[in-house]
């Protein structure tokens, strides 16, 4: 059978002129809707009462985590969660980002 080795699909030609597109997804976290905020930097100094309230108002269905100080946190990329750095007064200490 080694011999039998048939192409039953051959390739074909691209038109002339034009080139597949890909999706173009980089730069954007899983491929998100580009106009939709990934990252909350007016929300430093507030509390995370608010900020929860304003990430949610943007992003409905956000998983928000609350990380206090000197707290280690998994390595791991979730495209639903957005992570709540909080300095020792309650207030968040850097810009919320999405992962």
């Amino acid at each position: 059978m080694a011999g039998n080795n048939q192409n039953t699909n051959p390739l074909q030609p691209l038109p002339t002129g034009s080139a597949p597109t890909l999706p173009r997804f980089y730069g954007f976290p899983f491929g998100s809707n580009p106009g939709a905020r990934t990252t909350w930097p007016d929300l430093v100094g507030v509390t995370v009462e608010e900020a929860d309230r304003k990430i949610k108002e943007d992003m409905p269905g956000a998983q928000i985590q609350v990380v206090p100080p000197n707290c280690f946190v998994t390595m791991d990329l979730r495209n639903n969660r957005v992570r709540l750095y909080v300095d020792s007064a309650g207030k968040v200490a850097r810009a919320p980002t999405i992962g």
